[in-house]
C-alpha cells in the first residue's frame, strides 16, 4: 500500500510548512487525487489519520477532490474524460489516447490556526 508512504510524506510536508510559516494546528487539508493517479482515496483517508498523529495536522479534516481523468483522442482530435487508463475513447471507441489530466496527487489547501 503505497498510500501510507504518501501520507507520511504529506504529514512531513505539513510539519515543515508549520515550522516555516509559524502555525500550530491544521484544521482542514484539501487533497486532489486524480481519477488516473493510481491512489486510493479510502487508503489515503485511513493513512492520513495514522501519519498525522502527534503533528500539526492531527485531527484535521481531510477533504478529497476527485477530478476525472482527461485524455486527448488522436482519432477524434478532441479532449475526452476517461475513468480508467486504457479505456477506449467514449465517443469514437479509439485507443489512441494521451493522458492530459487527472493523474496527479496535489495538496490544494491547508486551513490553519
Amino acid at each position: 500500500m503505497h498510500e501510507m508512504s504518501l501520507c507520511h510524506e504529506l504529514a512531513r510536508l505539513i510539519a515543515e510548512r508549520a515550522a516555516t510559516d509559524g502555525f500550530n494546528r491544521v484544521r482542514r487539508v484539501v487533497l486532489e487525487i486524480g481519477g488516473l493517479s493510481h491512489v486510493m482515496p479510502e487508503a489515503m483517508a485511513f493513512g492520513f489519520d495514522v501519519a498525522t498523529r502527534g503533528g500539526p495536522a492531527e485531527g484535521a479534516v481531510l477533504e478529497i477532490q476527485r477530478p476525472f481523468g482527461t485524455a486527448w483522442c488522436a482519432d477524434c482530435e478532441a479532449s475526452r474524460e476517461i475513468a480508467v487508463r486504457g479505456d477506449a475513447c467514449p465517443v469514437c471507441g479509439g485507443h489512441k489516447l494521451l493522458v492530459t489530466g487527472g493523474d496527479a496527487l496535489r495538496l490544494v489547501e491547508l486551513e490553519v490556526i
